[in-house]
């Protein structure tokens, strides 16, 4: 029986299309695109090239969706004005490609594990909560130190694990939001320790 379209093949095809903007996956991927926008909007932090500030507005954008997923919503809403997020152009087109690559390797292995565990109203929760923990710890991640990489590549794991329904990769990009945590918290204590010893109070 012949197999259909890949994760990554279908990517491949949203990319050369005309609509490569927010509006334009969720129009297209339906109730797939929270994972997949969260892939996306994740992917410039996570990778480590040049993303011209954007970083933010792209967690911000994560937490409302990964809020929508937590309140029970099937499909994503956002704003008129965020409609208009392009996801693959400008400043973030080299981080879609390399995170193309990325799926791609995922889905040499990726294959349906646990499945119990996604599609229903507590794996949803926990989903969102996840999401909106990584996206908030690599939006407070002191700047220019790198240290955002880690939790928002968490994000971009587990929700391609929610995507491919694999608990395999789904806790791989658990362990390494939580890893990326701990590093934002140490980093942070060590800055506060500093501070305190060149201007004690």
């Amino acid at each position: 029986m012949e197999e259909g379209p890949t994760l990554g093949d279908e990517m491949e095809q949203w990319l050369g299309g005309d609509d490569v903007s927010l509006g334009g996956l969720i129009h297209l991927f339906g109730p797939r695109s929270f994972a997949l926008a969260f892939v996306l909007l994740m992917a410039p932090t996570a990778l480590p090239i040049p993303t011209g500030g954007v970083t933010h507005v792209l967690e911000v954008a994560t937490v409302v969706l990964a809020a929508q997923v937590v309140f029970g919503r099937s499909e994503p809403w956002i704003p008129l004005r965020w409609q208009g997020i392009r996801l693959a152009g400008d400043g973030s087109g080299k981080a879609v490609r390399g995170l193309l690559k990325l799926i791609r390797r995922a889905e040499r292995f990726a294959r349906p594990r646990a499945t119990i565990l996604f599609g229903n109203r507590v794996g949803n929760v926990g989903f969102g909560l996840l999401v909106i923990l990584g996206a908030v710890s690599a939006f407070v991640a002191p700047p220019f130190t790198g240290l955002d990489t880690l939790p928002a590549l968490g994000v971009v794991v587990l929700s391609l694990g929610v995507l491919f329904r694999d608990v395999i990769i789904a806790a791989i990009g658990v362990a390494i939001m939580l890893a990326g945590i701990a590093l934002i918290i140490v980093f942070g204590r060590a800055i506060i320790g500093v501070a305190g010893s060149l201007w004690p109070f």
